[in-house]
């Protein structure tokens, strides 16, 4: 395996202590947990799962994202585009519009089959809603595109349907000046138990543990500097454990998510990830549910991503 792949990663780790799931709030906990377990229950509950079958529940959600974009973003518009005779939309809300260069900071809103989705990738989505709230009240270095898509999952995975894909040719056509992109994908989902985390190749367990109780942070090999500051930051931040991963496409996970798309013209990338199916046995499937996600942890994640684009230079 080794001689297959060229793997190059290093480790990071902060303090962090274990915490209880939780899925219900009492008056004086955390607010901001609070929101995000309010957010969740909004993105979740429709009549019929929000996946590509069902433009009701897709489009109930999309305008549920407008609607708390629009509350805090200079602008916010859908991005809609036909696959046959249906239409969908990507969901856009910008900050710092006055800035040339650009940030775009996405997460996937549809789901796999009959999944709730809460951590894929609900808990994307309602990441990229905090940061848009936390990152309101800064005065910013860059405009901020926080661009909710659709279409990420099967059947238009790896096509030119997806979202992400749509977005991604769109900023390239118009030769919009982008300095990085941030994928969310399944960050609320944590684990201290032995043996609760895998791996895309064994021999990373010896490095990394097998708890699944870190973020995980992924570049290409070909990553530029902004994919090394977020990596860098992220890991100074010291809110979580966090852990690094540089790799080849070719090794398993590292591109399936929306910043694929923007690896496809060129744009440097990075992957913020619980590390999905390879920790979380719940993934595409109909027990992704609220109740087994970590909003303490999802929160210091959430957190430490506010912090770290802040302080990128």
């Amino acid at each position: 395996m080794k001689n297959i792949f060229l793997i190059v990663f290093t480790i990071f780790y902060s303090c962090t202590f274990s915490q209880k799931k939780r899925t219900t709030y009492e008056p004086g906990e955390n607010e901001n947990e609070l929101r995000i377990f309010e957010d969740l229950k909004q993105i979740i509950t429709t009549a019929k799962p929000r996946n590509y079958q069902n433009l009701k529940a897709l489009n109930k959600v999309a305008n549920y994202i407008n609607i708390e974009l629009n509350k805090v973003c200079d602008t916010t518009y859908f991005q809609p585009y036909k696959v046959v005779d249906n239409e969908y939309k990507n969901v856009i809300g910008s900050l710092g519009v006055k800035n040339k260069e650009r940030i775009i900071i996405g997460a996937h809103y549809d789901v796999c089959g009959n999944s709730d989705g809460a951590d894929d990738n609900a808990s994307g989505v309602v990441g990229l809603l905090e940061l848009a709230r936390r990152l309101a009240k800064e005065n910013l270095k860059y405009r901020i595109d926080f661009v909710a898509y659709t279409l990420e999952e099967p059947p238009f995975f790896r096509t030119n349907k997806m979202g992400s894909y749509i977005h991604a040719k769109s900023v390239f056509d118009k030769k919009l000046p982008i300095k990085g992109m941030i994928c969310l994908e399944s960050i609320g989902y944590y684990s201290e138990k032995l043996n609760s985390q895998n791996f895309p190749v064994k021999e990373m367990e010896s490095a990394y543990g097998t708890k699944g109780d870190f973020i995980t942070v992924v570049q290409e090999n070909q990553a530029g500097s902004f994919s090394n500051q977020i990596t860098k930051l992220m890991v100074s931040q010291n809110e979580i454990k966090t852990v690094s991963f540089k790799g080849s496409k070719l090794v398993e996970g590292v591109d399936f998510s929306d910043h694929l798309n923007y690896w496809k013209f060129n744009y440097d990338a990075v992957m913020v990830t619980n590390t999905a199916f390879f920790r979380n046995k719940n993934y595409h499937t109909v027990n992704d549910k609220l109740n087994t996600l970590d909003l303490k942890k999802m929160n210091l994640v959430i957190q430490q991503l506010y912090y770290t684009i802040q302080r990128l230079e």
